[in-house]
């Protein structure tokens, strides 16, 4: 037992301070690896490949030549295959990755007004429109940007106002169908198109409007607040999860923490449902 404490000890004085930046360096990127596959489709194809690397150690052990050779060409152009498929995964973790870096320099001296006036007009009119029944699809804009969304709409840049904010959802109104973003403080686009998301969990008697907000959450860091035209019910989708059941006083408190804070769904699931009764992504009405 000395001699095994005496090794460690002598491990310690050789280990070098480029030893400790690759050892962070190593950490950080685990980190991300872990956040990125957490709830993701992404998680069932590593244990897919952890099982044909266990495979391909049984092929090797026993000399199966046949199943070598196929696994081979298999992990020759797996990496390949896999970035074509969880090509959308992979925007989103990169674009993440990317931003959050840069997210404690940007919120330096970033004054709370403009989230005020969004937080207050978005809950008054999501309350209302609730009460009404009538459908909405919000969107709050964080970090990533979201220029490719905004062509699909049309450039407002107005002021935020709950009553404006309720006219454009109005169900006569040219711009209800599609979605609303929300931009520095601003109404910078209605009737945007969304993309929807391909998340086979999703419970199925969720209609387009959750859909396409949690495809959105999916391939951005945006907080998006949707009302359902049926129920009235208040959704926020954050990080690709639906969260429903908000009031106006929980929805405020949600928002303040997402936009002033900038916590992620795991804060957020505090004051809404999450998952349905058979574990899948979403709520059904």
């Amino acid at each position: 037992m000395r001699e095994f404490f005496m090794d460690c000890l002598r491990t310690v004085r050789n280990i070098s301070i480029p030893d400790v930046i690759d050892i962070l360096c190593v950490t950080i990127l685990l980190y991300f690896v872990v956040v990125f596959l957490r709830d993701k489709r992404a998680a069932k194809l590593v244990i897919g490949v952890i099982f044909l690397v266990i495979l391909k150690a049984i092929s090797d052990f026993f000399g199966m030549y046949v199943m070598q050779f196929i696994l081979q060409n298999v992990f020759r152009v797996g990496l390949i295959i896999i970035a074509i498929i969880f090509q959308p995964e992979l925007r989103s973790a990169l674009e993440k990755v990317g931003g959050q870096p840069l997210k404690g320099i940007r919120s330096i001296g970033k004054k709370t007004g403009d989230a005020d006036g969004v937080i207050s007009s978005v809950t008054e009119a999501a309350s209302e429109l609730s009460e009404t029944k009538t459908g909405a699809l919000i969107v709050i804009e964080r970090d990533t940007k979201l220029g490719d969304m905004v062509l699909t709409g049309t450039v407002i840049d107005a002021e935020p106002s709950s009553s404006l904010i309720r006219n454009i959802f109005y169900d006569k109104a040219p711009l209800h169908d599609g979605a609303l973003i929300i931009r520095k403080g601003r109404l910078y686009a209605a009737g945007c198109l969304l993309p929807l998301s391909t998340n086979s969990d999703i419970i199925q008697d969720l209609g387009t409007r959750h859909r396409a907000a949690i495809g959105m959450s999916e391939n951005s860091d945006a907080v998006v607040v949707v009302v359902s035209e049926e129920t009235g019910i208040v959704s926020v989708a954050v990080d690709g999860v639906l969260h429903r059941g908000y009031s106006k006083t929980s929805l405020r408190s949600v928002l303040e923490r997402c936009l002033k804070n900038g916590t992620n769904n795991s804060r957020v699931q505090k004051n809404g449902k999450k998952n349905g009764k058979d574990g899948k992504s979403g709520v059904s009405e």
